[in-house]
Formats: structure tokens, C-alpha cells, sequence
């Protein structure tokens, strides 16, 4: 099994387990649960097969990517209400499901022999849209556009560390492993310590 058919499986499962607990907080019924853990699981990389012209599509070509996401939905179902805290899991899941998800998407462009901008874009698309469409058809505020919360900076600077290096030719899956972690400590030390980047602030208008 391929680095990459691993960190896909990874990131769907976890992204499935986050899209079901956001069904959870918006109280669906288990067909809704299904459809956003599946949308969640494997938007972020459809997007990215189809800027990469990959045939098929990675959940078309192995259907079992939506049977787990279906069956992690079906088993937050049964089980969130034993959480006490839905919130804190979701946002450590995405955190761990973001990481792999990057890992995954840099991965695919670097097999195609894509030029460093794509290897980075595809990173961070993969790691960050799945996310953004769970939380938009939720109605929450996406945690991609948090403010005060460093997310795509995380999917930025992991794709970055692993194109790097591969470039110093690290081993292609612990250049990936690299970028993964890099990704999840940004991500971890946001949460936990406050990291963040300036924000915008509009200056009074001058009369």
C-alpha cells in the first residue's frame, strides 16, 4: 500500500469522525450524519484529484473511502452524546485530520513531478477544503477562517517543510511525516498557547 492510499485512508476517517460530530451540534438524523462525515472525508481530496486530472477520483476508483466515512457516522451517531465536550474533540480531530490530509495532498502533486507552487497549493487545498465545506452546510464558523487561529498558515508551512525536504532528499515518507508534524504543532500550539498571526484593523476614517 502506497504512502499515499495510507495518509488518504487516515485523513478520511478522522475528517469523516469530524464531519459526524458537527451533524451531532446541527442534531441530523443518520442520513445527514452520512452525507456530511462523506463530504467532509473526501471533499478536500476531490478538489484536489480534479486540479490534478487524477483518473478516477480517489473515492471513485475505491469506494471503500465512503463505506468507512458511512460507518465512522453511523458510530458518532450512537456515541456523541457520551462526550462531554463535542467541541474540544472536533477541534483536535480537525487538528490530526487537517495534518494528514495536507500530508496526503502534497503527496499526490510530488508523485505527478508537479512544479513547488502546485505541491504547496495541493497541500493546502486538501488539508483545508473538506473542513470548510462541513462547516459552511453546517451553518458554523468555518474553522479555516477562525479569527485569531492559525489553520491555513498550518497546511501552508507542512507542505512547505515536506517539499524542502524532499529537495534535501529526505526520504519521501518521512519528508511527508515532517511536514505532517510541522503542520500539527502550528496547529496544537494555536489552540493550546494562543499562536496567531496579526489580523487586519481598520483605522478610524480621517475627517
Amino acid at each position: 500500500m502506497s504512502v499515499l492510499v495510507v495518509l488518504d485512508y487516515m485523513s478520511v476517517v478522522i475528517f469523516a469522525l469530524t464531519g459526524a460530530l458537527v451533524a451531532s451540534r446541527a442534531q441530523l438524523d443518520p442520513v445527514g450524519f452520512a452525507f456530511v462525515a462523506c463530504l467532509t472525508a473526501v471533499g478536500g481530496g476531490t478538489v484536489r484529484d480534479v486540479l490534478l486530472d487524477r483518473h478516477p477520483v480517489f473515492w471513485v476508483g475505491q469506494p471503500a473511502y465512503i463505506a468507512l466515512s458511512v460507518a465512522a457516522a453511523l458510530i458518532v451517531f450512537f456515541t456523541a452524546h457520551l462526550v462531554e465536550s463535542r467541541y474540544n474533540l472536533l477541534i483536535w480531530l480537525d487538528s490530526f485530520a487537517l495534518s494528514f490530509a495536507m500530508a496526503a495532498g502534497t503527496a499526490a502533486a510530488l508523485t505527478l513531478n508537479q512544479p513547488a507552487v502546485i505541491v504547496v497549493l495541493m497541500g493546502i487545498s486538501t488539508g483545508c477544503l473538506g473542513g470548510l465545506m462541513r462547516d459552511v452546510v453546517c451553518n458554523e464558523v468555518p474553522l479555516v477562517l477562525k479569527q485569531g487561529e492559525l489553520y491555513v498558515t498550518c497546511a501552508f508551512v507542512g507542505a512547505l517543510v515536506a517539499l524542502v525536504a524532499v529537495w534535501l532528499d529526505v526520504y519521501q515518507p518521512a519528508a511527508l511525516g515532517l511536514g505532517a508534524l510541522a503542520c500539527w504543532s502550528l496547529r496544537a500550539g494555536s489552540l493550546v498557547f494562543g499562536w496567531r498571526l496579526p489580523v487586519y484593523k481598520a483605522r478610524p476614517p480621517r475627517h
